[in-house]
């Protein structure tokens, strides 16, 4: 659950990616791969984070209010993505380590101080959320990816997660979908980071022109996916987009609107 991050490169490209214009539809460009994101295009939680951590508390008898643990999460969540981003690799962490530090600080900002409690909750908890029982697919997602694989186009994932992504993609019966998966964890750098596009171009065996990302973040994905030369489109369930400069062709209702997007040539 990446936070938001500005990328000073990404901010001084945008005005000249935004003059771009519109490019023609898919299937009028050789296009040979498609790469897509995950978290909230593919998959979702279940429930808020707050809850399942208050159901965590619960078991072990603490009842903690779930609006107080969305802010300690919040605060813990930024506050070690800022001190050790994409997972602290690059200062010698694991994500694993990364992640058992932000869920008991998060316990801690509420008021839980019994360090056995907190470890026990946050094994827990990290465990937990390779279940499906915490992940639901989004509409169309499963029907989309099928037709795109059907239609004879390779198929990966870029996406800023640790390495459990492999085994929740599993879980949710998404892997075998999928050629590759790319995590942040593995590459080393994050998205807005276009070495990670050139990465799961190289893994696609694809050049930037046969290439689209679909994905529902601005920065993240589809701006950044266009600093490689890639087609990117912008998942929106509002059927379009008013904070940003996208073209409407770029702009994706739904996941399965890429089918038409493909079919229109």
């Amino acid at each position: 659950m990446p936070p938001r991050c500005r990328c000073p490169v990404l901010a001084r490209s945008r005005v000249r990616c935004r003059s771009l214009s519109p490019r023609p539809p898919l299937a009028m460009l050789g296009l040979r791969l498609l790469t897509w994101d995950v978290k909230d295009t593919l998959l979702r939680l279940r429930r808020p984070v707050a809850l399942s951590y208050a159901a965590e508390a619960r078991c072990h008898g603490v009842e903690l209010r779930p609006d107080a643990l969305s802010c300690s999460f919040r605060a813990a969540y930024t506050a070690h993505s800022r001190q050790y981003p994409n997972y602290g690799l690059g200062q010698g962490l694991s994500s694993r380590q990364w992640w058992l530090h932000v869920v008991k600080e998060t316990f801690r900002l509420v008021g839980v101080r019994e360090e056995t409690l907190l470890a026990q909750m946050a094994e827990n908890l990290y465990r937990d959320y390779c279940s499906p029982n915490n992940w639901e697919l989004l509409p169309g997602a499963a029907h989309t990816l099928s037709r795109c694989r059907q239609l004879g186009l390779r198929m990966g994932v870029v996406s800023n997660f640790d390495n459990r992504l492999h085994e929740i993609l599993q879980r949710c019966h998404l892997r075998h979908l999928f050629h590759f998966v790319l995590t942040s964890e593995a590459a080393g750098v994050a998205k807005p980071d276009p070495e990670m596009f050139r990465m799961a171009l190289r893994l696609g065996a694809a050049l930037p022109e046969q290439a689209a990302h679909i994905g529902d973040d601005y920065s993240r994905d589809y701006m950044a996916a266009r600093q490689v030369g890639m087609h990117s489109f912008l998942l929106h369930s509002n059927g379009h987009s008013t904070e940003r400069d996208v073209p409407p062709g770029h702009v994706l209702p739904t996941l399965s609107h890429i089918l038409t997007v493909i079919d229109k040539g």
